[in-house]
């Protein structure tokens, strides 16, 4: 169920930016890498995803994590992305 939500969030972010899958180890390994080749922002699908309908969105310069609806990621990542 979680791999099923995870791949329909990729696809439709997919149709519009560019992302990457990444579902090796561990968190932090995953933040790292991601780190490291400069992807600015992560979005994690996790169990509260399937409760609450929302992910975390981590910034890579701030570390900073967040929670957004959803339905709210696209207007997010536009705002940030500006």
């Amino acid at each position: 169920e979680l791999v099923t939500k995870a791949k329909a969030v990729f696809d439709q972010l997919s149709k519009t930016r560019a992302v990457v899958w990444d579902d090796r180890g561990n968190i932090g390994k995953r933040y790292l890498a991601q780190d490291e080749i400069g992807t600015p922002y992560c979005i994690t699908i996790d169990y509260q995803t399937l409760e609450d309908d929302t992910v975390t969105l981590r910034d890579r310069d701030t570390t900073k994590q967040e929670r957004f609806k959803l339905t709210e990621l696209e207007q997010q990542l536009a705002n940030m992305l500006i």
